[in-house]
C-alpha cells in the first residue's frame, strides 16, 4: 500500500490505467515526471524525453531487447540513472513459441501442411522426436529459464549458455559464452535467445553451422543479426542441418523472394512470439514487481548494463 514515503512514479508517454494500477499495487504513488523518483516508459525511443529531471533515479523500459535504445542515444554509457528492461516479462510467451517452432521442425510439420497427397513413407526418415534429445539454449536468460521445463516435459535435456557460466536451474550443464564452441558436439538442436550487441553479431555463422548435426534445427527467437543468414541458407539447402525456425530474420522484415521463403525446412514467423494481446498484462506485472523492489530498496529485475549494451 502506498504511503507518503512511497516512491513517486511517472508513467509516459500517455496515461495508462493498467500501468497506474501496477504502480499502485507495487506500493508507488503516481506522480508528474517533474517530481518523480522513477519513470515507467511505455513508448518508443523516438518519443523519450530529451532530458530527465534530476529527481529520476530509475527508468523502466517497455522492451526486452533494447539495442534501439542504445542506438538512439537514450541510454548513455556514463549514466547515473538505473535502467531496467522488460527482459523476463515476456519469457513464457517467447519460450512457448520457440518450443512450437522446434517441435514443428523436428516433426517435419511444414512438409505435412504443404502436402496435398498421402506421402507417409517419404516423410518417415525425416521425422524425429524431442524425447531423448539435447537442446542447447544460447543466451539462457529469462526465455531459457522458461523454456527448460517445457523441454523437460517433452523428455529433452537442456544445455545452457550464458555470459558467466553460472548454473541455470534445470539445465544438465551450463557453459560460459567463452566456451560456447563446446556445445555443438553435445546438442541435437539449438535455441538462440541471446541479446543483440556488436559482440553477438553472427554468433552462429558457417563454422558453428558446420559443427552441427544433419538433423539439427536452429531456432532463433532473439534477433536476426545473431545468425549469418547467407550461411544459414547454404546449410539448409545442402542439408548440412535439419532446418531452422526463425521468428526474427536479417534482414527484417524478410523480403519477398528471399531464398528462405522457398525452403520447406525453414519456418518463418513475423516476429510475433510476443503477440500484442499478451504484452500489456505481462509488462504491467513486471512493473508492479519492480516498483515493489524499488520501494524496498532491493535490486531491480532486468537491470541494464550500459557498458555491455544490454
Amino acid at each position: 500500500m502506498a504511503t507518503d514515503t512511497s516512491p513517486r512514479v511517472a508513467i509516459g508517454p500517455v496515461p495508462d490505467a493498467l500501468l497506474d494500477s501496477a504502480v499502485l499495487r507495487g506500493g508507488g504513488l503516481i506522480s508528474p515526471i517533474d517530481t518523480a523518483d522513477a519513470l515507467i516508459w511505455a513508448g518508443s525511443p523516438e518519443t523519450f524525453p530529451s532530458e530527465l529531471p534530476a529527481s529520476v533515479r530509475w527508468v523502466q523500459l517497455p522492451s526486452a531487447g533494447i539495442e534501439d535504445w542504445f542506438d538512439s542515444g537514450v541510454i548513455p554509457k556514463d549514466t547515473e540513472i538505473t535502467w531496467t528492461s522488460a527482459a523476463g516479462a515476456f519469457s513464457a510467451s517467447v519460450a512457448e513459441h520457440a518450443l512450437m517452432l522446434l517441435l514443428a521442425g523436428v516433426r517435419h510439420l511444414p512438409a505435412h501442411i504443404e502436402a496435398r497427397t498421402w506421402r507417409q513413407f517419404e516423410f518417415f526418415p525425416k521425422i524425429g522426436t524431442l524425447r531423448g534429445s539435447t537442446v542447447a539454449i544460447i543466451g539462457a536468460g529469462g526465455i531459457g529459464r522458461a523454456l527448460i521445463p517445457m523441454l523437460a516435459a517433452q523428455g529433452a535435456d537442456s544445455i545452457a549458455v550464458n555470459r558467466s557460466g553460472s548454473p541455470v536451474p534445470g539445465a544438465i550443464s551450463t557453459y560460459p559464452a567463452s566456451r560456447m564452441d563446446e556445445i555443438y558436439s553435445r546438442a541435437d538442436h539449438f535455441v538462440i535467445a541471446a541479446p543483440a550487441t556488436p559482440a553477438t553479431r553472427h554468433l552462429v555463422d558457417r563454422a558453428q553451422l558446420a559443427a552441427m548435426q544433419p538433423h539439427s534445427w536452429v531456432i532463433n527467437v532473439a534477433r536476426g543479426s545473431l545468425v549469418d543468414t547467407d550461411a544459414l541458407v547454404e546449410a539448409i539447402e545442402s542439408e548440412q542441418i535439419g532446418g531452422a525456425g526463425l521468428d526474427v530474420t536479417d534482414p527484417e522484415p524478410l523480403p519477398d523472394g528471399h531464398p528462405l521463403w522457398d525452403l520447406t525446412n525453414a519456418i518463418i514467423t513475423p516476429h510475433d512470439s510476443n503477440p500484442p494481446g499478451v504484452r500489456p498484462a505481462a509488462f504491467a506485472d513486471h512493473v508492479s514487481k519492480n516498483v515493489t523492489r524499488f520501494a524496498k530498496g532491493e535490486a531491480l529485475a532486468a537491470l541494464v548494463d550500459p557498458v555491455a549494451g544490454y
